[in-house]
């Protein structure tokens, strides 16, 4: 059955940062996925890691100022710079967290930027991304984003992100999978995953309505579990939700699936 990490984002985020990692190992979680290390010392981090034997699956680029409110730069063409010399700081951390995957976040694409001028930079900046984490053996990643809870973000459907991997021309950029966000936008998720599996070394989930766990919403997930499972798929699927009441309380869902 699939392997799936806790987002550390999102789950037991009544603890400190540094203390959500033996939460999620005492759970039962082997890997750990969040959006960003880089307020946090890297070998701070991967003592956590190697302490409770868990698994550094994903982090993101730097994204901007997440906290006023940006969702990444890779759309904007007056932070290039800025993008670069984040790709340099997200190689540091990964190379010390053993990570092997880095997700970039497109952004909210910026007011009265033509269309043709964001896709542009955001093209240029997958291609210097991907050269460089490929020297460094880590995996580059995309990630089509809901305009709901996200308004503005520039990737929005898996097509959109088809087209930017197959432009970008490198074997190093990959699709991110998140399957709430795709069911906002697109649904038709058990064919999408079937027809693009080999571009796709990571997915995420919550339910939906509400981004809560499997269970409370309208998505078939021990259906999606068997398909994935029957494809074959070996990568990992990060609990990227909003527990409905408390973490601990919403991992009923969850449990079966790590007795197998």
């Amino acid at each position: 059955m699939p392997k799936f990490c806790a987002n550390l984002t999102l789950l037991y985020n009544e603890h400190q940062f540094l203390d959500r990692f033996v939460a999620a190992a005492k759970a039962g979680f082997r890997g750990v996925e969040y959006l960003f290390p880089y307020d946090h010392d890297a070998h701070q981090i991967a003592e956590k890691l190697a302490r409770h034997r868990l698994t550094q699956v994903l982090h993101n680029l730097p994204a901007g100022d997440w906290a006023n409110g940006e969702r990444g730069i890779g759309c904007h063409p007056d932070r290039v710079g800025e993008f670069q010399d984040g790709v340099d700081d997200a190689i540091e951390y990964a190379m010390t967290l053993g990570c092997k995957q880095v997700n970039c976040l497109a952004g909210i694409a910026p007011a009265a930027v033509p269309q043709e001028k964001l896709r542009a930079t955001f093209i240029a900046n997958l291609k210097f991304a991907a050269a460089k984490l490929k020297q460094a053996d880590i995996k580059l990643l995309i990630e089509p984003i809901n305009t709901r809870d996200v308004p503005g973000f520039y990737l929005t459907h898996t097509a959109q992100a088809l087209d930017l991997i197959k432009e970008v021309g490198s074997d190093n950029l990959f699709l991110q999978y998140d399957i709430y966000h795709m069911q906002v936008m697109e649904g038709d998720l058990a064919t999408t995953i079937e027809k693009n599996l080999h571009l796709i070394p990571h997915m995420q989930l919550a339910d939906n309505p509400g981004r809560h766990e499997p269970g409370t919403g309208e998505i078939n997930y021990p259906f999606l579990f068997n398909l994935i499972d029957h494809l074959g798929y070996h990568g990992w699927i990060g609990c990227e939700y909003k527990p409905l009441t408390n973490t601990d309380a919403g991992l009923g869902w969850i449990k079966p699936y790590f007795r197998r």
